[in-house]
Order: structure tokens, then C-alpha cells, then sequence
């Protein structure tokens, strides 16, 4: 079994947290795990805010041994949380499972464009509790023979699909950043890897890119990947 071993518990941690999370939405969820050299990156779609989660981990060395100088492969995020070990500071990569059909529509690697225009942190955490509120407030308005799952799901889509400042980014992507432990109020005690690196402040590590149709919203603690137009339709990057 490949074992993948991280860079200290903290890396371990965080994973656990990421993995808890999306499992809290989906008890079936399955994760995309992409890694060469000593970056890993975990990408999972809690169902949802219909956005892809990235999550980047640090490893100490590639893989057990250093047999193998990649991996892509996707597997039950439940059973990669049960492997990971904080102590040990090591996740054993469970067997494949045949992926959703999002595991195969990942964002374009490269070619990302900063885009203007994103509100600091402290306002984007702001939008969303207001957002939240809107939704309780209008649905407990409703009569009970308005209290449909089609009434519901137009009113969230209402609030959910509104932009954020000048920006193409959807509410929800903000909403799923702060749900999944990405708009955390302090900056994080070790760096990130890659594209996931943060700046010297929490404030200076959140950015908005933008590749094609995509629309990247990167925190010091993982991004969020949406497109506008939605996951499933066309212009993505199969891989």
C-alpha cells in the first residue's frame, strides 16, 4: 500500500479537518489526489455549493520508498481519513474507486490571471452571514404549503448566485470557503505549497484568479474553483 508521508502533524491534521468536512456533506464523498515531488493536492466537491475544494499538503518525501514519482487517483475520502495517522504524520492512499463525473473535469493547471475587485476577508465573511440570514428569514416567512423543495432551492439560488463586490465570483463560493475552514480569522502557523502559499497576512493571501471560465478564489488555508457557468457545462480541461 502506498504510504505518503507528510511533512509534520500539523499537515496531518489539517487533512483530517479538510476530509471531516467534506464528509460532513457527503458521507460517500470520494476525493481526487494529484502529487509529484513533495506537493500534494486533495480536491473534493462538497455537493452542496456545486464548487471544487483544493486543499494542498506538504510531504516529507514523494512515497513509501520513493517508488513512485506521481500519483492521480481518486478514493473514498472516508477511508483516507481513517488512514491518516497525526502522530506518525503519514495517510496511506486507500484502493481506487471509480470517480464522480467531476473527478475527471479538473481546473487547467496553469494560466491563471489575477482578477480585481475581491473585498478583504473580514467583508466576504460578512456577505456570507448576511446571505445566511436572508435565506432563514425569507424561508420562515413562507406558508407551509409554500414550504416547497423547489421554492427552497429558487430562493437559495437567488441569494447563492449573487456576485461578490465587482467581482464574477458566486456567494456560494465564499459560503463553501468559510464552511470548509478556508476564511479562517488567524493566519496559519506553517506555509502552504504551490499555487496555496499565503502572503504575510491572512488578508494579503486571499486573491481571485481567473483561467478561461474558471474563477479561482485562493485563501492562506485552500482555494475554492467555480465556474459561473456551472460544473457541468462545457470548457473544462479533461484530465
Amino acid at each position: 500500500m502506498t504510504v505518503l508521508h507528510l511533512a509534520d502533524d500539523t499537515e496531518g491534521a489539517d487533512l483530517a479537518a479538510f476530509l471531516s468536512r467534506l464528509l460532513h456533506y457527503d458521507r460517500s464523498a470520494a476525493v481526487r489526489l494529484q502529487a509529484a515531488g513533495k506537493a500534494l493536492a486533495v480536491f473534493g466537491r462538497p455537493p452542496s455549493f456545486e464548487v471544487l475544494a483544493v486543499r494542498a499538503v506538504r510531504l516529507a518525501k514523494p512515497y513509501e520508498d520513493g517508488l513512485d514519482l506521481a500519483l492521480d487517483v481518486t478514493v473514498s475520502a472516508g477511508e483516507l481519513l481513517e488512514s491518516v495517522d497525526e502522530s506518525a504524520a503519514t495517510a496511506a492512499v486507500p484502493a481506487s474507486v471509480t470517480g464522480p463525473p467531476w473527478a475527471g473535469l479538473l481546473p487547467p493547471r496553469g494560466g491563471w490571471r489575477p482578477e480585481p475587485g475581491l473585498p478583504p476577508v473580514d467583508s466576504l465573511r460578512a456577505t456570507v452571514a448576511a446571505a445566511v440570514a436572508e435565506f432563514r428569514s425569507r424561508t420562515e416567512e413562507l406558508t407551509p404549503e409554500r414550504r416547497t423543495r423547489a421554492e427552497l432551492d429558487r430562493i437559495g439560488g437567488e441569494i447563492w448566485s449573487r456576485t461578490v463586490g465587482e467581482t464574477r465570483l458566486p456567494v456560494r463560493a465564499v459560503h463553501a470557503a468559510q464552511s470548509l475552514g478556508f476564511l479562517r480569522p488567524t493566519r496559519p502557523t506553517r506555509p502552504m505549497v504551490g499555487a496555496e502559499r499565503p502572503s504575510s497576512d491572512e488578508t494579503e493571501g486571499l486573491a481571485l484568479f481567473s483561467s478561461g471560465t474558471w474563477l479561482r478564489l485562493r485563501t492562506a488555508y485552500g482555494s475554492i474553483v467555480v465556474r459561473p457557468a456551472g460544473l457541468g457545462a462545457l470548457g473544462v480541461s479533461v484530465r
